[in-house]
């Protein structure tokens, strides 16, 4: 456990210095502006709930897969620079340790992002006065489900980073496969099975979330993870 304190710790200090951190307000902030925008057009009917979707949608069809895959290049970039996976594995370290480091600082990245989110979402609420309950449930929902619908995609993003020395070539192929979002995420027969939907599919009700969700994750973060283990550096 030791070990695995300070390969955190070490991992904690190249993310602080690298700045990716400072990416994780700006979805929640563009979605606060989209709030506020809409809060101050007066659109009749304009509740919680309404001002919800609208945040959410931007947030989790556009920006939350596309964070997945910048944190998930991210926390590979230094690594793959000046032989930093060599330095690194010349350690008395285990590349399984290596590997469950490098996921669990992506997704404690895309929990402060949720987390900043929600935090927009009450604050536009509260901050344009929209009438009726707060809906808790439901903001919990796509705080919680949003977070954990994104972690197939992180296990994936994370699996192609590690493979791929380019710091650009995942982060565009993870904008190419992000575009058709806003058309999938409509597909009840497609959406629910690709990874760039499920974050926003995770606030449905209806959604058969842990079976489909869980599935995924399980065969992407083990694939990353053997070839990990097997790959030559």
């Amino acid at each position: 456990m030791g070990i695995f304190h300070s390969l955190l710790r070490s991992e904690w200090t190249k993310l602080r210095r690298s700045g990716i951190w400072l990416l994780a307000p700006v979805s929640p902030l563009l979605c606060i502006l989209l709030g506020f925008g809409a809060v101050a057009e007066g659109e009749p009917g304009l509740d919680w709930q309404l001002i919800l979707s609208y945040m959410f949608f931007l947030h989790a069809v556009l920006f939350l897969p596309l964070l997945a895959g910048v944190y998930a290049a991210f926390v590979c970039r230094y690594e793959h620079d000046n032989g930093g996976w060599k330095q690194l594995l010349a350690l008395p370290v285990s590349r399984e340790s290596v590997y469950v480091v490098k996921f669990l600082s992506v997704a404690a990245l895309l929990a402060v992002t949720q987390l900043l989110f929600v935090a927009g979402v009450l604050a536009v609420g509260f901050g344009g006065g929209l009438p009726g309950a707060v809906p808790w449930r439901m903001i919990v929902q796509v705080g919680v489900g949003g977070f954990l619908a994104s972690l197939p995609l992180a296990a994936l993003q994370l699996a192609v980073s590690v493979g791929w020395a380019s710091f650009a070539a995942p982060l565009a192929i993870n904008v190419i496969l992000t575009i058709p979002n806003v058309l999938i995420v409509q597909s009840s027969k497609y959406g629910p099975y690709y990874p760039w939907a499920q974050p926003f599919l995770a606030s449905m009700p209806d959604w058969k979330f842990p079976l489909i969700v869980g599935a995924g994750f399980v065969v992407f973060f083990l694939s990353g993870f053997v070839y990990f283990r097997r790959l030559e550096i």
